[in-house]
């Protein structure tokens, strides 16, 4: 049976300080050789006296690994990303900031920031989906009769406050959710038609705002308010398993997330979902996540403008 699991221990020992971390990064991002970031020629590159750095002599730039990806001016050492990485990509449900800066051994900041950078990375799925193709909307948010009186904005159960969210999964393949203004069908139209190739055929249930989508997709629905979860081989119950663990998670571990923040937890839940699935190596899943994390950047001032929860 194939090994696919490495222990937290094993990945200590396989990058015991920054340089074996920076040695493995820089394998990923330049398998053929140093590339400049800033004007992406290999020639000429010249080795800077300290391990890592490099100046291109085309556009005379300073550069290292870290350049215009999450680990762009952070004083974290490389290892340390590695290791939150791997924890990020192979807790099912997710792993908190305070739980991440123990294992690290690292300030609660420090790994508030750098887990939401790596969330950031996960948020590159350009893929568009199709073949069989459940989808189904969510709403995440705390119940208003949960809150304290001073904070409730609504009353009669309405749901003011809850984050619409689209979920959309292939029949045994990738999954893809983003965050709605609102679920009417000019909303859910366009995010399936920017997620899932027309033709395709989707699996819902009786919402009236899917039958917009009738003309440029076989559509099939299964009937919840009658009880009916599967027929014919038509259902929801797979997507509905992606909220269940996404529930659990932002429940379970991260207690509370604002809505300032809630796409990239959304972005950590799918990528672990399709790159980080279980069924590959821990390896495989960590270097999909350092391949991401390329070109991608967040500094602080951008993400604290605004409220912070989690």
């Amino acid at each position: 049976m194939k090994n696919t699991a490495i222990s937290f221990l094993k990945m200590m020992e396989m990058f015991p300080d920054a340089e074996s971390a920076r040695k493995y990064i820089e394998g990923r991002r330049w398998p053929n050789g140093v590339i400049c970031p800033y004007c992406n020629e290999s020639k000429p590159i010249t080795i800077r006296k300290r391990a890592g750095f490099y100046r291109c002599n085309d556009c005379h730039e300073d550069f290292t690994v870290r350049t215009r990806t999450i680990f762009g001016r952070s004083h974290i050492p490389l290892h340390k990303w590695l290791l939150a990485m791997y924890l990020l990509v192979t807790a099912r449900k997710g792993i908190s900031s305070m739980q991440l800066s123990k294992e690290l051994g690292i300030g609660q900041t420090g790994a508030w920031f750098m887990l939401q950078r790596i969330r950031e990375a996960c948020g590159n799925d350009k893929s568009v989906l199709s073949g069989i193709v459940e989808v189904d909307e969510v709403y995440i948010g705390g119940k208003e009769s949960n809150k304290h009186l001073y904070k409730r904005v609504n009353v009669h159960g309405k749901l003011d406050k809850k984050i619409p969210v689209v979920g959309m999964r292939e029949k045994e393949g990738r999954t893809k959710a983003t965050i709605v203004q609102t679920t009417d069908s000019i909303a859910l139209s366009k995010v399936v038609f920017e997620n899932i190739e027309p033709g395709s055929t989707l699996h819902t249930d009786e919402y009236k705002s899917y039958r917009a989508l009738d003309q440029d997709y076989k559509h099939e629905t299964v009937n919840h308010a009658s009880g009916q979860y599967a027929h014919n081989g038509v259902s929801t119950n797979s997507i509905e398993s992606v909220w269940a663990v996404m529930k659990r998670g932002l429940h379970g571990v991260y207690h509370q997330v604002s809505k300032k923040h809630l796409a990239r937890y959304i972005s950590e839940f799918t990528f672990r979902l399709n790159d980080g699935n279980v069924t590959r190596t821990s390896m495989e899943r960590l270097a999909s996540l350092i391949d991401a994390s390329f070109g991608k950047r967040l500094s602080y001032r951008t993400l604290v403008r605004g409220s912070i929860s989690e």
